[in-house]
Protein backbone atom coordinates (compact mmCIF):
# COMPACT_ATOMS: atom_id res chain seq x y z
CA UNK A 1 0.00 0.00 0.00
CA UNK A 2 2.98 2.29 0.51
CA UNK A 3 3.77 2.01 -3.20
CA UNK A 4 0.15 2.74 -4.03
CA UNK A 5 0.23 5.84 -1.85
CA UNK A 6 3.37 6.95 -3.63
CA UNK A 7 1.72 6.54 -7.04
CA UNK A 8 -1.30 8.50 -5.92
CA UNK A 9 0.96 11.23 -4.63
CA UNK A 10 2.80 11.43 -7.95
CA UNK A 11 -0.46 11.61 -9.84
CA UNK A 12 -1.75 14.34 -7.54
CA UNK A 13 1.47 16.31 -7.90
CA UNK A 14 1.31 16.01 -11.70
CA UNK A 15 -2.28 17.23 -11.80
CA UNK A 16 -1.52 20.09 -9.45
CA UNK A 17 1.51 21.11 -11.52
CA UNK A 18 -0.49 20.97 -14.75
CA UNK A 19 -3.29 23.06 -13.24
CA UNK A 20 -0.81 25.65 -12.02
CA UNK A 21 0.91 25.85 -15.38
CA UNK A 22 -2.38 26.13 -17.27
CA UNK A 23 -3.60 28.90 -14.98
CA UNK A 24 -0.41 30.81 -15.62
CA UNK A 25 -0.55 30.11 -19.34
CA UNK A 26 -4.12 31.37 -19.61
CA UNK A 27 -2.83 34.87 -18.98
CA UNK A 28 -0.25 34.84 -21.78
CA UNK A 29 -0.82 34.97 -25.54
CA UNK A 30 2.07 36.44 -27.45
CA UNK A 31 1.63 38.35 -30.68
CA UNK A 32 -0.75 41.17 -31.61
CA UNK A 33 -4.35 41.15 -30.40
CA UNK A 34 -6.82 41.63 -33.23
CA UNK A 35 -8.83 44.83 -33.42
CA UNK A 36 -11.53 44.97 -36.09
CA UNK A 37 -11.00 47.87 -38.52
CA UNK A 38 -13.45 50.72 -38.44
CA UNK A 39 -15.95 50.96 -41.29
CA UNK A 40 -15.42 54.60 -42.22
CA UNK A 41 -18.17 55.27 -44.75
CA UNK A 42 -19.92 58.39 -45.94
CA UNK A 43 -23.36 59.06 -44.46
CA UNK A 44 -24.91 59.16 -47.94
CA UNK A 45 -24.20 58.05 -51.49
CA UNK A 46 -22.27 60.42 -53.71
CA UNK A 47 -24.47 59.63 -56.73
CA UNK A 48 -27.76 61.58 -56.84
CA UNK A 49 -30.65 59.17 -56.39
CA UNK A 50 -32.95 59.20 -59.41
CA UNK A 51 -35.15 56.84 -61.38
CA UNK A 52 -37.16 55.63 -58.38
CA UNK A 53 -34.16 55.26 -56.06
CA UNK A 54 -34.78 56.59 -52.55
CA UNK A 55 -32.39 56.94 -49.57
CA UNK A 56 -34.52 55.08 -47.00
CA UNK A 57 -33.62 51.71 -45.56
CA UNK A 58 -34.90 48.86 -47.74
CA UNK A 59 -37.49 46.57 -46.23
CA UNK A 60 -35.78 43.40 -44.95
CA UNK A 61 -37.99 41.20 -47.11
CA UNK A 62 -37.37 43.29 -50.24
CA UNK A 63 -33.61 42.92 -49.95
CA UNK A 64 -33.44 39.42 -48.49
CA UNK A 65 -35.67 37.99 -51.25
CA UNK A 66 -35.29 40.71 -53.88
CA UNK A 67 -36.28 38.45 -56.81
CA UNK A 68 -39.84 38.31 -55.45
CA UNK A 69 -40.24 42.03 -56.24
CA UNK A 70 -40.37 41.09 -59.94
CA UNK A 71 -43.46 38.92 -59.37
CA UNK A 72 -42.24 36.27 -61.82
CA UNK A 73 -42.98 32.67 -60.71
CA UNK A 74 -40.56 31.19 -63.23
CA UNK A 75 -37.71 33.35 -61.94
CA UNK A 76 -38.47 32.36 -58.34
CA UNK A 77 -38.56 28.69 -59.36
CA UNK A 78 -35.17 28.96 -61.08
CA UNK A 79 -33.70 30.65 -57.99
CA UNK A 80 -34.82 27.74 -55.81
CA UNK A 81 -33.39 25.20 -58.24
CA UNK A 82 -30.07 27.04 -58.38
CA UNK A 83 -29.72 27.09 -54.60
CA UNK A 84 -30.33 23.34 -54.47
CA UNK A 85 -28.15 22.29 -57.40
CA UNK A 86 -25.37 24.79 -58.07
CA UNK A 87 -21.93 23.18 -57.92
CA UNK A 88 -20.02 26.28 -56.79
CA UNK A 89 -22.37 26.54 -53.82
CA UNK A 90 -21.75 22.90 -52.94
CA UNK A 91 -18.01 23.53 -53.14
CA UNK A 92 -18.35 26.52 -50.81
CA UNK A 93 -20.24 24.34 -48.31
CA UNK A 94 -17.44 21.80 -48.44
CA UNK A 95 -14.93 24.57 -47.67
CA UNK A 96 -16.92 25.47 -44.55
CA UNK A 97 -16.82 21.85 -43.40
CA UNK A 98 -13.09 21.77 -44.08
CA UNK A 99 -12.54 24.90 -41.97
CA UNK A 100 -14.52 23.42 -39.09
CA UNK A 101 -12.50 20.21 -39.23
CA UNK A 102 -9.26 22.23 -39.25
CA UNK A 103 -10.38 23.93 -36.04
CA UNK A 104 -10.70 20.51 -34.40
CA UNK A 105 -7.09 19.79 -35.41
CA UNK A 106 -5.91 23.20 -34.17
CA UNK A 107 -7.63 22.70 -30.80
CA UNK A 108 -6.26 19.17 -30.24
CA UNK A 109 -2.97 20.32 -28.55
CA UNK A 110 -5.03 21.68 -25.64
CA UNK A 111 -5.40 18.07 -24.49
CA UNK A 112 -2.86 15.35 -23.70
CA UNK A 113 -2.20 12.69 -26.27
CA UNK A 114 -2.69 9.18 -24.94
CA UNK A 115 -1.61 6.03 -26.78
CA UNK A 116 -2.10 2.41 -25.83
CA UNK A 117 0.46 -0.23 -26.66
CA UNK A 118 1.03 -3.90 -26.09
CA UNK A 119 3.55 -6.45 -27.24
CA UNK A 120 4.89 -9.95 -26.73
CA UNK A 121 8.49 -10.72 -27.62
CA UNK A 122 10.29 -14.06 -27.63
CA UNK A 123 14.06 -13.95 -28.01
CA UNK A 124 17.03 -16.30 -27.98
CA UNK A 125 20.31 -15.34 -26.39
CA UNK A 126 23.70 -16.33 -27.81
CA UNK A 127 25.19 -19.61 -26.66
CA UNK A 128 28.34 -17.68 -25.80
CA UNK A 129 26.30 -15.75 -23.25
CA UNK A 130 24.78 -18.76 -21.46
CA UNK A 131 26.01 -21.40 -19.05
CA UNK A 132 25.88 -24.10 -21.76
CA UNK A 133 29.35 -23.12 -22.93
CA UNK A 134 30.72 -23.78 -19.51
CA UNK A 135 29.32 -27.23 -18.96
CA UNK A 136 26.10 -26.02 -17.37
CA UNK A 137 22.60 -26.57 -18.63
CA UNK A 138 21.30 -23.16 -19.83
CA UNK A 139 18.07 -21.94 -21.35
CA UNK A 140 18.69 -19.50 -24.25
CA UNK A 141 15.04 -18.51 -24.72
CA UNK A 142 13.05 -15.82 -22.93
CA UNK A 143 9.64 -14.19 -23.46
CA UNK A 144 8.62 -10.66 -22.47
CA UNK A 145 5.06 -9.33 -22.39
CA UNK A 146 4.08 -5.72 -21.79
CA UNK A 147 1.04 -3.46 -22.10
CA UNK A 148 0.32 0.09 -21.04
CA UNK A 149 -0.51 3.68 -21.78
CA UNK A 150 1.81 6.52 -22.79
CA UNK A 151 0.74 10.16 -22.42
CA UNK A 152 2.34 13.46 -23.36
CA UNK A 153 1.16 17.05 -23.07
CA UNK A 154 2.68 20.15 -24.58
CA UNK A 155 1.68 23.06 -22.34
CA UNK A 156 0.45 26.15 -24.15
CA UNK A 157 2.42 28.56 -21.98
CA UNK A 158 2.79 31.37 -24.51
CA UNK A 159 -0.50 30.95 -26.36
CA UNK A 160 0.66 29.47 -29.65
CA UNK A 161 -2.17 26.94 -29.62
CA UNK A 162 -4.69 29.55 -28.54
CA UNK A 163 -3.64 31.73 -31.44
CA UNK A 164 -3.99 28.75 -33.78
CA UNK A 165 -7.54 28.19 -32.57
CA UNK A 166 -8.23 31.91 -32.91
CA UNK A 167 -7.03 31.75 -36.52
CA UNK A 168 -9.13 28.64 -37.14
CA UNK A 169 -12.23 30.39 -35.77
CA UNK A 170 -11.60 33.32 -38.09
CA UNK A 171 -11.10 30.91 -41.00
CA UNK A 172 -14.49 29.36 -40.29
CA UNK A 173 -16.05 32.83 -40.33
CA UNK A 174 -14.30 33.64 -43.60
CA UNK A 175 -15.52 30.41 -45.23
CA UNK A 176 -19.06 31.04 -44.02
CA UNK A 177 -18.96 34.55 -45.50
CA UNK A 178 -17.52 33.10 -48.71
CA UNK A 179 -20.51 30.73 -48.83
CA UNK A 180 -22.83 33.72 -48.50
CA UNK A 181 -20.91 35.63 -51.15
CA UNK A 182 -21.17 32.70 -53.56
CA UNK A 183 -24.88 32.61 -52.81
CA UNK A 184 -25.29 36.33 -53.52
CA UNK A 185 -23.46 35.98 -56.84
CA UNK A 186 -25.42 32.84 -57.74
CA UNK A 187 -28.78 34.49 -57.16
CA UNK A 188 -27.78 37.49 -59.25
CA UNK A 189 -26.25 35.44 -62.07
CA UNK A 190 -29.32 33.21 -62.25
CA UNK A 191 -31.61 36.22 -62.50
CA UNK A 192 -29.35 38.01 -65.01
CA UNK A 193 -29.24 35.00 -67.31
CA UNK A 194 -33.00 34.67 -67.04
CA UNK A 195 -33.32 38.32 -68.10
CA UNK A 196 -30.95 37.58 -71.01
CA UNK A 197 -33.25 34.75 -72.11
CA UNK A 198 -36.31 36.98 -72.04
CA UNK A 199 -34.44 39.81 -73.75
CA UNK A 200 -33.27 37.58 -76.59
CA UNK A 201 -36.80 36.25 -77.01
CA UNK A 202 -38.13 39.81 -77.22
CA UNK A 203 -35.47 40.77 -79.78
CA UNK A 204 -36.18 37.69 -81.88
CA UNK A 205 -39.90 38.45 -81.81
CA UNK A 206 -39.20 42.03 -82.88
CA UNK A 207 -36.96 40.99 -85.79
CA UNK A 208 -39.44 38.36 -86.97
CA UNK A 209 -42.31 40.87 -86.82
CA UNK A 210 -40.27 43.34 -88.87
CA UNK A 211 -39.40 40.59 -91.33
CA UNK A 212 -43.10 39.85 -91.84
CA UNK A 213 -43.82 43.54 -92.39
CA UNK A 214 -40.93 43.82 -94.84
CA UNK A 215 -42.19 40.72 -96.65
CA UNK A 216 -45.45 42.58 -97.19
CA UNK A 217 -43.49 45.58 -98.46
CA UNK A 218 -41.59 43.36 -100.89
CA UNK A 219 -44.86 41.93 -102.17
CA UNK A 220 -46.16 45.46 -102.63
CA UNK A 221 -43.15 46.45 -104.73
CA UNK A 222 -43.58 43.34 -106.87
CA UNK A 223 -47.20 44.23 -107.59
CA UNK A 224 -46.30 47.82 -108.37
CA UNK A 225 -43.46 46.67 -110.63
CA UNK A 226 -45.77 44.30 -112.49
CA UNK A 227 -48.29 47.12 -112.88
CA UNK A 228 -45.60 49.42 -114.27
CA UNK A 229 -45.87 51.78 -111.31
CA UNK A 230 -42.36 51.03 -110.06
CA UNK A 231 -39.07 49.74 -111.36
CA UNK A 232 -36.95 46.69 -110.57
CA UNK A 233 -34.68 48.76 -108.32
CA UNK A 234 -37.38 49.13 -105.68
CA UNK A 235 -38.00 45.38 -105.78
CA UNK A 236 -34.33 44.54 -105.19
CA UNK A 237 -34.04 47.18 -102.47
CA UNK A 238 -37.04 45.68 -100.67
CA UNK A 239 -35.57 42.20 -101.07
CA UNK A 240 -32.13 43.00 -99.61
CA UNK A 241 -33.75 44.94 -96.79
CA UNK A 242 -35.82 41.85 -95.93
CA UNK A 243 -32.87 39.46 -96.14
CA UNK A 244 -30.73 41.78 -94.04
CA UNK A 245 -33.39 41.66 -91.32
CA UNK A 246 -33.62 37.86 -91.53
CA UNK A 247 -29.83 37.61 -91.22
CA UNK A 248 -30.05 38.94 -87.64
CA UNK A 249 -32.13 36.01 -86.42
CA UNK A 250 -29.37 33.31 -86.34
CA UNK A 251 -27.10 35.39 -84.12
CA UNK A 252 -29.98 36.13 -81.77
CA UNK A 253 -30.96 32.47 -81.59
CA UNK A 254 -27.35 31.60 -80.82
CA UNK A 255 -27.35 34.13 -77.99
CA UNK A 256 -30.61 32.69 -76.68
CA UNK A 257 -29.21 29.17 -76.76
CA UNK A 258 -26.08 30.26 -74.89
CA UNK A 259 -28.12 32.09 -72.25
CA UNK A 260 -30.30 29.03 -71.64
CA UNK A 261 -27.27 26.75 -71.42
CA UNK A 262 -25.53 29.09 -68.97
CA UNK A 263 -28.67 29.13 -66.87
CA UNK A 264 -28.87 25.32 -66.88
CA UNK A 265 -25.24 25.02 -65.70
CA UNK A 266 -25.91 27.55 -62.91
CA UNK A 267 -28.69 25.23 -61.77
CA UNK A 268 -26.25 22.32 -61.73
CA UNK A 269 -27.97 20.69 -64.70
CA UNK A 270 -26.85 19.72 -68.18
CA UNK A 271 -27.17 22.18 -71.08
CA UNK A 272 -30.59 21.86 -72.65
CA UNK A 273 -32.29 20.83 -69.42
CA UNK A 274 -34.40 23.98 -69.11
CA UNK A 275 -35.15 24.71 -72.77
CA UNK A 276 -38.61 23.24 -72.52
CA UNK A 277 -39.31 25.20 -69.34
CA UNK A 278 -38.43 28.54 -70.97
CA UNK A 279 -39.28 27.94 -74.61
CA UNK A 280 -42.51 29.94 -74.38
CA UNK A 281 -41.55 33.64 -74.66
CA UNK A 282 -42.48 35.92 -71.78
CA UNK A 283 -41.88 39.62 -71.21
CA UNK A 284 -38.91 40.94 -69.28
CA UNK A 285 -40.04 41.43 -65.65
CA UNK A 286 -40.80 45.03 -64.81
CA UNK A 287 -39.21 47.06 -62.03
CA UNK A 288 -40.88 48.48 -58.89
CA UNK A 289 -41.63 52.18 -58.77
CA UNK A 290 -39.43 52.81 -55.73
CA UNK A 291 -36.23 51.13 -54.60
CA UNK A 292 -34.74 52.01 -51.20
CA UNK A 293 -30.93 51.79 -51.17
CA UNK A 294 -30.08 52.69 -47.57
CA UNK A 295 -26.72 54.24 -46.68
CA UNK A 296 -23.14 53.13 -47.44
CA UNK A 297 -22.43 51.96 -43.89
CA UNK A 298 -25.32 49.49 -43.90
CA UNK A 299 -24.24 48.11 -47.26
CA UNK A 300 -20.66 47.60 -46.11
CA UNK A 301 -21.81 45.73 -43.01
CA UNK A 302 -24.16 43.54 -45.09
CA UNK A 303 -21.88 42.52 -47.96
CA UNK A 304 -20.39 39.04 -47.44
CA UNK A 305 -17.22 39.78 -49.43
CA UNK A 306 -16.31 42.60 -47.01
CA UNK A 307 -17.07 40.44 -43.99
CA UNK A 308 -14.98 37.65 -45.50
CA UNK A 309 -12.03 39.99 -45.99
CA UNK A 310 -12.35 41.14 -42.36
CA UNK A 311 -12.31 37.54 -41.09
CA UNK A 312 -9.28 36.77 -43.26
CA UNK A 313 -7.50 39.74 -41.69
CA UNK A 314 -8.37 38.40 -38.23
CA UNK A 315 -6.97 34.97 -39.15
CA UNK A 316 -3.68 36.39 -40.43
CA UNK A 317 -3.33 38.53 -37.29
CA UNK A 318 -3.72 35.44 -35.11
CA UNK A 319 -1.12 33.58 -37.16
CA UNK A 320 1.41 36.27 -36.34
CA UNK A 321 0.97 35.19 -32.71
CA UNK A 322 1.50 31.57 -33.69
CA UNK A 323 4.79 32.53 -35.34
CA UNK A 324 5.90 34.68 -32.37
CA UNK A 325 5.23 31.79 -29.96
CA UNK A 326 8.00 29.85 -31.73
CA UNK A 327 10.53 32.21 -30.09
CA UNK A 328 9.69 30.90 -26.63
CA UNK A 329 10.41 27.62 -24.84
CA UNK A 330 8.11 24.63 -25.14
CA UNK A 331 7.19 22.81 -21.91
CA UNK A 332 5.98 19.23 -21.96
CA UNK A 333 4.71 16.72 -19.45
CA UNK A 334 4.94 13.01 -20.13
CA UNK A 335 4.16 9.79 -18.38
CA UNK A 336 3.51 6.12 -18.83
CA UNK A 337 1.83 3.39 -16.85
CA UNK A 338 1.57 -0.28 -17.65
CA UNK A 339 2.52 -3.84 -16.87
CA UNK A 340 5.50 -5.98 -17.85
CA UNK A 341 6.17 -9.67 -17.23
CA UNK A 342 7.99 -12.72 -18.54
CA UNK A 343 4.76 -14.73 -18.54
CA UNK A 344 1.10 -14.03 -19.21
CA UNK A 345 0.06 -15.65 -15.95
CA UNK A 346 1.23 -12.82 -13.77
CA UNK A 347 1.15 -10.02 -16.38
CA UNK A 348 -1.62 -8.18 -14.59
CA UNK A 349 -0.42 -8.81 -11.05
CA UNK A 350 0.54 -5.92 -8.79
CA UNK A 351 4.21 -6.75 -9.03
CA UNK A 352 4.22 -6.40 -12.84
CA UNK A 353 3.36 -2.70 -12.77
CA UNK A 354 5.68 -0.12 -14.35
CA UNK A 355 5.22 3.64 -14.36
CA UNK A 356 7.07 6.83 -15.06
CA UNK A 357 6.49 10.58 -15.04
CA UNK A 358 8.60 13.35 -16.45
CA UNK A 359 8.72 16.87 -17.76
CA UNK A 360 10.84 18.63 -20.32
CA UNK A 361 11.58 21.96 -21.86
CA UNK A 362 12.86 22.83 -25.33
CA UNK A 363 14.13 26.32 -26.02
CA UNK A 364 15.14 27.63 -29.45
CA UNK A 365 18.80 28.71 -29.53
CA UNK A 366 19.88 28.91 -33.16
CA UNK A 367 17.72 28.25 -36.23
CA UNK A 368 19.54 30.31 -38.83
CA UNK A 369 16.97 33.12 -38.70
CA UNK A 370 14.10 30.82 -39.69
CA UNK A 371 11.88 31.78 -36.74
CA UNK A 372 12.35 35.52 -37.24
CA UNK A 373 11.85 35.03 -40.96
CA UNK A 374 8.59 33.20 -40.37
CA UNK A 375 7.38 36.04 -38.13
CA UNK A 376 8.22 38.51 -40.89
CA UNK A 377 6.34 36.35 -43.40
CA UNK A 378 3.23 36.28 -41.23
CA UNK A 379 3.47 40.02 -40.57
CA UNK A 380 3.65 40.64 -44.31
CA UNK A 381 0.64 38.36 -44.86
CA UNK A 382 -1.25 40.31 -42.22
CA UNK A 383 -0.39 43.56 -44.01
CA UNK A 384 -1.55 42.09 -47.32
CA UNK A 385 -4.82 41.02 -45.71
CA UNK A 386 -5.32 44.56 -44.35
CA UNK A 387 -4.70 46.05 -47.79
CA UNK A 388 -7.01 43.49 -49.37
CA UNK A 389 -9.72 44.45 -46.88
CA UNK A 390 -9.41 48.12 -47.81
CA UNK A 391 -9.44 47.21 -51.51
CA UNK A 392 -12.62 45.16 -51.16
CA UNK A 393 -14.17 48.04 -49.22
CA UNK A 394 -13.41 50.61 -51.90
CA UNK A 395 -14.40 48.25 -54.71
CA UNK A 396 -17.77 47.64 -53.05
CA UNK A 397 -18.46 51.36 -52.74
CA UNK A 398 -17.42 51.90 -56.35
CA UNK A 399 -19.69 49.08 -57.51
CA UNK A 400 -22.73 50.54 -55.78
CA UNK A 401 -22.05 54.11 -56.93
CA UNK A 402 -21.63 52.98 -60.54
CA UNK A 403 -24.77 50.87 -60.60
CA UNK A 404 -26.82 53.66 -59.02
CA UNK A 405 -25.89 55.84 -61.98
CA UNK A 406 -26.35 53.06 -64.54
CA UNK A 407 -29.79 52.14 -63.20
CA UNK A 408 -31.15 55.69 -63.39
CA UNK A 409 -29.54 56.59 -66.72
CA UNK A 410 -30.64 53.37 -68.41
CA UNK A 411 -34.22 54.30 -67.59
CA UNK A 412 -33.68 57.64 -69.32
CA UNK A 413 -32.27 55.79 -72.32
CA UNK A 414 -35.22 53.39 -72.36
CA UNK A 415 -37.73 56.26 -72.26
CA UNK A 416 -35.97 58.00 -75.17
CA UNK A 417 -35.87 54.78 -77.20
CA UNK A 418 -39.55 54.19 -76.49
CA UNK A 419 -40.37 57.62 -77.93
CA UNK A 420 -38.05 57.00 -80.89
CA UNK A 421 -39.66 53.61 -81.57
CA UNK A 422 -43.11 55.17 -81.53
CA UNK A 423 -42.02 57.90 -83.94
CA UNK A 424 -40.32 55.37 -86.22
CA UNK A 425 -43.52 53.31 -86.39
CA UNK A 426 -45.47 56.37 -87.50
CA UNK A 427 -42.74 57.21 -90.03
CA UNK A 428 -43.02 53.76 -91.59
CA UNK A 429 -46.78 54.16 -92.03
CA UNK A 430 -46.39 57.63 -93.54
CA UNK A 431 -43.59 56.56 -95.89
CA UNK A 432 -45.57 53.55 -97.12
CA UNK A 433 -48.68 55.65 -97.81
CA UNK A 434 -46.67 58.27 -99.68
CA UNK A 435 -44.87 55.58 -101.68
CA UNK A 436 -48.15 53.93 -102.63
CA UNK A 437 -49.50 57.32 -103.67
CA UNK A 438 -46.38 57.99 -105.74
CA UNK A 439 -45.43 61.01 -103.62
CA UNK A 440 -42.01 59.69 -102.60
CA UNK A 441 -39.47 57.12 -103.71
CA UNK A 442 -38.85 53.77 -102.06
CA UNK A 443 -35.72 54.98 -100.23
CA UNK A 444 -37.93 56.73 -97.66
CA UNK A 445 -39.70 53.43 -96.93
CA UNK A 446 -36.36 51.60 -96.57
CA UNK A 447 -34.96 54.20 -94.18
CA UNK A 448 -38.09 54.19 -92.04
CA UNK A 449 -38.19 50.39 -91.80
CA UNK A 450 -34.50 50.17 -90.92
CA UNK A 451 -34.91 52.82 -88.24
CA UNK A 452 -37.93 51.08 -86.77
CA UNK A 453 -36.07 47.77 -86.54
CA UNK A 454 -33.04 49.46 -84.97
CA UNK A 455 -35.09 51.28 -82.35
CA UNK A 456 -37.17 48.21 -81.49
CA UNK A 457 -34.01 46.14 -81.08
CA UNK A 458 -32.37 48.78 -78.88
CA UNK A 459 -35.54 49.21 -76.85
CA UNK A 460 -35.73 45.48 -76.16
CA UNK A 461 -32.11 45.53 -75.02
CA UNK A 462 -32.69 48.59 -72.87
CA UNK A 463 -35.74 47.03 -71.21
CA UNK A 464 -33.58 44.06 -70.27
CA UNK A 465 -30.73 46.33 -69.16
CA UNK A 466 -32.98 48.29 -66.78
CA UNK A 467 -34.10 45.12 -65.02
CA UNK A 468 -30.56 43.70 -65.11
CA UNK A 469 -29.19 46.87 -63.53
CA UNK A 470 -31.71 46.57 -60.71
CA UNK A 471 -30.55 42.98 -60.14
CA UNK A 472 -26.94 44.18 -60.10
CA UNK A 473 -27.95 46.86 -57.60
CA UNK A 474 -29.48 44.29 -55.28
CA UNK A 475 -26.28 42.25 -55.59
CA UNK A 476 -24.08 45.29 -54.92
CA UNK A 477 -26.14 46.05 -51.80
CA UNK A 478 -25.39 42.51 -50.56
CA UNK A 479 -28.97 41.27 -50.70
CA UNK A 480 -30.20 37.71 -51.03
CA UNK A 481 -28.16 35.57 -48.68
CA UNK A 482 -30.37 36.20 -45.65
CA UNK A 483 -33.28 34.24 -47.14
CA UNK A 484 -31.22 31.07 -47.41
CA UNK A 485 -28.71 31.56 -44.58
CA UNK A 486 -30.67 29.61 -41.97
CA UNK A 487 -31.18 26.76 -44.42
CA UNK A 488 -27.50 26.70 -45.35
CA UNK A 489 -26.48 26.54 -41.67
CA UNK A 490 -28.95 23.71 -41.02
CA UNK A 491 -27.58 21.75 -43.99
CA UNK A 492 -23.98 22.22 -42.84
CA UNK A 493 -24.85 21.20 -39.27
CA UNK A 494 -26.63 18.09 -40.56
CA UNK A 495 -23.65 17.07 -42.67
CA UNK A 496 -21.29 17.80 -39.76
CA UNK A 497 -23.21 15.41 -37.47
CA UNK A 498 -22.94 12.49 -39.89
Amino acid sequence: MLVSDRINRYVFMGIALASLVMNLAACVSVGPDYVAPDLAASPAWHTPLKGGLVPGDPAPSDLAAWWTTFDDPQLSSLIDRAVKGNLDLKKAKARVREARARRVVARAPFFPTVDASGSGTRSRASDNMTGANYGATGNNYSTLYNAGFDASWELDIFGGTRRSVEAADADIGAREENLRDVLVSLLAETALNYIDVRTYQARIASVEANARAQQDTLQLTLWRSQAGLSDELAVQEARYNLENTRSQVPALRTGLEEAMNRLAVLLGEQPGAIHGYLEKPAPVPGIPGRVAVGVPGDTLRRRPDIRQAERELAAETARVGVAVASLYPVFTLSGNIGVESLSTGNLFSWGSRVLGFGSGVTAPIFHGGAIRGNIEIQSALQEQAAIHYETVLLTALEEVENILTAYAEEQNKRDALRAAEEAAGKAVSLAQRKYEAGLTNFVAVLDAERSLLTFQNQLAQSNGAVTSNLIKLYKALGGGWESFDAGQKATLAKVQRK
